[in-house]
């Protein structure tokens, strides 16, 4: 899998842009992502915060993650503008009958593939070796152009996961 998305991120947003992240329970079909994608750029075209162009980029990543990126260096983001992401999310789970807010699904690249794990399985996949601490995971909590430039994917040891998991040390001969 390639993971080459930093460049798909604007250079011209500032690094404190504030991010958001919506992982999918599930890949979105081809023609599903054209669609999403489609609504994601009208949305950003059409994104104000008190009748002010808000400087936005919205996309999907891996077919299973919807990035929305607010630079608040040229428009604040107001409640109002928020909210009316919130609502673009809401729709697209309603449409394409899938769940954007589950923040207990966490997502992994197993054997060059996304995989999902939820939180209550954890530790089972870390006993049974489907994941360790070198796994790559998709850190969604990240909330910052910077923060997903260097955080996003990254080492689940090197991730909030550390602390609810004990990864094993790898043994090095």
């Amino acid at each position: 899998m390639n993971l080459d998305y930093k460049e798909l991120l604007p250079a011209d947003f500032h690094p404190a842009s504030r991010v958001w992240i919506y992982q999918s329970n599930r890949l979105f079909t081809i023609g599903e992502a054209l669609e999403i994608e489609e609504t994601l750029e009208i949305f950003v075209r059409d994104w104000k915060s008190h009748g002010v162009p808000v400087k936005g980029y919205a996309n999907l990543f891996f077919g299973q993650f919807i990035i929305l990126m607010a630079d608040e260096s040229a428009t604040g983001v107001s409640g109002c503008s928020t909210d009316s992401s919130v609502h673009l999310i809401k729709q697209i789970e309603k449409l394409y009958k899938v769940n954007l807010f589950d923040r207990l699904l966490l997502a992994f690249l197993v054997k060059e593939k996304l995989q999902t794990i939820p939180m209550s399985q954890l530790n089972y996949a870390v006993e049974n070796n489907f994941i360790n601490g070198d796994t790559l995971y998709f850190n969604n909590i990240v909330q910052t152009k910077e923060e997903m430039l260097n955080n996003w994917i990254i080492p689940a040891k090197n991730s909030w996961l550390s602390s609810r998991v004990p990864f094993k040390k790898e043994v090095t001969s």
